[in-house]
C-alpha cells in the first residue's frame, strides 16, 4: 500500500507508538496519611515543648487568675489541704490510737502527693475539652496544653509542700541522704502525668463520658491506697493481709516512692521497677494515641 501524502504532497511521518504497561498494583496501594506516624507524634511532643515560655506563662496565669482578688492568692490551695490533711490526722489517729509524730506526717504527705496525682488524672481528662478556643485558634502543638496542665500541677504541689516543712519543724523526722530520692520520684510522677494527660485527653475529647467515670474510679483508688489507713490500724482486725490488696493499684507505688524517702523510710526496689514498667508501658500507649487521633482533637472538641 501506498503510504499516506501529506497536504503538501510529501509522505506523511508516522508516530511511532509506545508500548503501555500495565497498571502496576502498587499504584492502587493507599498513601500513608503524613499525619498519623509516629515522626509527628515525635514531633508534637518535642515542639510542644520547645514553646515552654508560652506553656510556663499560661500555667501561672492559670494560677492568677484562679485566685484573682484574693489577699492570700494561691495559698488558699495550701490552707484547704493542710485542714484536710490534719483534720483526718487527728481524726483517724484518735480512732486507731496511733502516734500522731509519726502519722501526722505520713497522712499529710500523702494528701499532699494524691493531690498532685489526682488532679493530673482529672484535669487531663479535660485538658483539651478546656482548651477548645485556644485549639482551633492557635497553631501550636497539642502537647503544649498538657505541658501547660502538668506545670500548673506542679506549681501547686509546690505550695502544698509548704505544708510537710511545718509538720516537720513540729514532729521531727529521721531522716536519711535517701531523701533526695524524693526528687526523681516527682520527676516521674510528672512525666506519667504528661502521658496521662494525652491518653485521657484525647480518649475523653471523643468519648465524654470517659471523664466522669475516671472521677469514679479515682474515689475509689484513694480508699485502697494507703492515705488515711496504714498496716498497723489493721492489726488485730484479721485483715493484715488485705491490706496487700492496695499493691494491685499502681497509684499507690507512685505516692510510695515520693513519700518514704520523706518520711526516713526504708524503701523497697520493687515500688521502683512498677513505675518504671507502667512508664514505659503508658508511654508506648500514648505515642500510640497520639499518632492516629492527634488531627482529629480538634474537630472532636
Amino acid at each position: 500500500m501506498n503510504d499516506a501524502l501529506a497536504g503538501d504532497g510529501s509522505p506523511a511521518r508516522r508516530v511511532p507508538s509506545v508500548p503501555v504497561s500495565a497498571p502496576s498494583v502498587l499504584d492502587d496501594a493507599p498513601i500513608e496519611s503524613s499525619s498519623r506516624t509516629f515522626k509527628r507524634a515525635f514531633k508534637d511532643l518535642r515542639e510542644g515543648f520547645n514553646h515552654r515560655e508560652l506553656w510556663l506563662h499560661l500555667g501561672w496565669q492559670d494560677i492568677k487568675q484562679r485566685y484573682r482578688r484574693s489577699v492570700l492568692g494561691p495559698f488558699w490551695i495550701t490552707i484547704a489541704t493542710a485542714v484536710s490533711a490534719v483534720a483526718m490526722g487527728l481524726l483517724y489517729g484518735t480512732l486507731f490510737n496511733l502516734d500522731l509524730a509519726e502519722f501526722l506526717p505520713y497522712v499529710t504527705l500523702g494528701f499532699i502527693i494524691w493531690n498532685l496525682i489526682q488532679g493530673s488524672i482529672l484535669e487531663g481528662a479535660d485538658v483539651f475539652m478546656s482548651n477548645e478556643g485556644l485549639i482551633k485558634q492557635l497553631p501550636t502543638p497539642l502537647s503544649v496544653h498538657v505541658y501547660r496542665l502538668v506545670w500548673r500541677q506542679m506549681i501547686l504541689f509546690a505550695h502544698n509542700i509548704v505544708i510537710y516543712f511545718v509538720i516537720l519543724i513540729i514532729y521531727p523526722q529521721p531522716l536519711k541522704w535517701t531523701a533526695v530520692f524524693a526528687i526523681p520520684a516527682l520527676a516521674l510522677i510528672a512525666i506519667n502525668a504528661v502521658w496521662v494527660s494525652l491518653v485521657f485527653g484525647i480518649l475523653a475529647t471523643r468519648y465524654r463520658d470517659i471523664a466522669p467515670l475516671l472521677g469514679s474510679l479515682v474515689q475509689l483508688l484513694f480508699f485502697m491506697t494507703p492515705i488515711i489507713w496504714t498496716e498497723k490500724t489493721l492489726q488485730g482486725t484479721g485483715n493484715e493481709g488485705r491490706a496487700r490488696i492496695a499493691e494491685i493499684n499502681p497509684l499507690y507505688h507512685f505516692l510510695d516512692i515520693v513519700r518514704t524517702p520523706l518520711l526516713g523510710g526504708d524503701q523497697q526496689l520493687y515500688h521502683w521497677l512498677i513505675v518504671l514498667g507502667v512508664t514505659v508501658v503508658g508511654w508506648a500507649l500514648a505515642l500510640v494515641v497520639l499518632r492516629n487521633y492527634r488531627s482529629r482533637v480538634a474537630y472532636w472538641v
